[in-house]
């Protein structure tokens, strides 16, 4: 490349798995990091979260973020501890959801180590938190909006430009261009039908394409998830059960909140109480309602879904429903049961028939939301096993993620075909099957990057 020389590209993470999305792109002597997040799910997988990230954090330009959810934002405030002193760009209302999502973390990891010490289920002496919520809150301090559609100067040379990506509030695909090399990073990409979600924008022209793979080996049921969710609601309050819903703050809460307004609306469901038990949740859903230019509920639609929970905001409250025989909907974090207050109800209930786990989809591997979906008649829970005689549900369906066939859609929208598709951020056979459909459907070059390679795009 003439005018671009040594324009580099490596991946630190999401690289056979569906987390830690890392990317650096180098250009000379500036560095500009393409999502920042954790590793999640297996062990061995978590484990690297501790170490090196493979990069200095004080050489870098510049950071970039695709949207809010911890695969992508949560390594921030390790990265920001360890030396990063510059912006990191972002759309208003991935700013907004981090001011929420990263401090919880933080939160939660405390939390963690905290009660592994307290009750001796830990290999560390002490244990001690990844992060601290201080250490969440200085790095929201580095935070800047950044408007859709309008070109960000990053660095001599070097600009970015976000665009809708359509998988949650504010998540964006962001294409990158060094002077005449244009690099465009997908972001995850959401549904094309979604009840609350408008869908991706086409992507804008580019010479290599980094593209999710979450579904890429897998299309979505069809089914429609009102009559699925209804049917799994009636049959549990007929036996005189709960439904625990362990769900994604961001995004999936606010689409069922917006199914659930309906069902009951339209008498297809109990009347029964339905309970909003996770404090991120609920700011989540404030933030969903007053950005009505990022989905497409109407604001009386978005006022309804956002009205019909029961707000848990203590811990004490929380325990109380635990107590209550009476059938209820309680949606808690976290959505593949790896932490939250959802634990506490699990431990409850996922003991006994009469109720059901309802999860809401993608469960990565080695979370206890993959464990519970394959049938484990056990799961471990704070140092204990606990056994699973409740029914266990996926609406695999409500995903934020496109499937296999949106993908190649989106793809397909390209102005021009691209040197190279990279494809990364899903299992290792998810990513296998997307590449061979790109290769074999749209005839391009697709590439399973390895870890250890920086390549160079030229």
């Amino acid at each position: 490349m003439s005018d671009s020389p040594g324009l580099r590209l490596r991946f630190h993470g999401a690289v056979d798995t569906v987390t830690g999305s890392r990317f650096l792109l180098r250009a000379g002597d500036r560095r500009v990091l393409i999502d920042c997040g954790l590793f999640q799910g297996f062990k061995h997988l978590r484990l690297r979260n501790w170490a090196e990230p493979g990069f200095d954090p004080g050489a870098l330009s510049g950071v970039l973020l695709t949207h809010a959810h911890l695969d992508h934002s949560g390594f921030l405030p390790v990265l920001c501890r360890d030396g990063y002193t510059g912006p990191i760009h972002a759309t208003r209302a991935t700013r907004e959801l981090c001011r929420y999502l990263l401090p919880d973390s933080g939160f939660i990891q405390e939390k963690d180590a905290a009660r592994a010490n307290r009750y001796g289920y830990t290999r560390h002496h002490p244990a001690r938190p990844l992060y601290t919520q201080a250490d969440a809150n200085r790095c929201l301090e580095q935070f800047q909006s950044c408007p859709f559609g309008q070109p960000l100067a990053l660095a001599e040379g070097i600009t970015a430009t976000f665009s809708r990506a359509g998988h949650i509030l504010g998540a964006a695909s962001i294409l990158v261009q060094c002077q005449s090399s244009r690099v465009l990073f997908s972001g995850d990409l959401g549904q094309s039908d979604s009840a609350t979600m408008a869908p991706p924008q086409a992507p804008p022209e580019a010479d290599y394409v980094v593209i999710e793979s979450t579904y890429g080996d897998r299309r979505r049921s069809r089914e429609d998830p009102e009559e699925r969710l209804a049917r799994i609601i009636r049959e549990t309050v007929s036996r005189g059960g709960t439904v625990i819903v362990p769900a994604f703050a961001v995004g999936r809460t606010q689409l069922l909140l917006h199914h659930l307004r309906r069902l009951q609306h339209a008498r297809r469901i109990p009347r029964v109480p339905v309970f909003l038990d996770s404090p991120l949740a609920i700011n989540a859903t404030e933030v969903f309602a007053n950005h009505p230019e990022d989905h497409h509920l109407s604001p009386a639609e978005a006022e309804a879904a956002c009205a019909l929970p029961r707000y848990v905001h203590d811990a004490e409250a929380s325990r109380r429903l635990d107590h209550d025989p009476m059938p209820k909907i309680i949606i808690a974090g976290s959505g593949m049961a790896t932490g939250g207050r959802v634990l506490h109800h699990l431990k409850v209930y996922l003991g006994d028939p009469r109720h059901t786990i309802l999860f809401s989809g993608y469960q990565a591997g080695g979370t206890r939301g993959e464990q519970l979906l394959n049938g484990a008649e056990q799961v471990r829970i704070h140092g204990e096993d606990w056994p699973v005689r409740a029914s266990v549900e996926n609406l695999d369906m409500l995903s934020a993620h496109a499937d296999s066939d949106e993908l190649l859609e989106w793809l397909g929208q390209l102005p021009r075909a691209p040197k190279a598709v990279f494809v990364v951020h899903g299992e290792s056979s998810a990513a296998a099957a997307l590449a061979e459909r790109v290769q074999q459907e749209l005839r391009w070059p697709a590439i399973l990057p390895d870890p250890e390679q920086e390549y160079e795009l030229a």
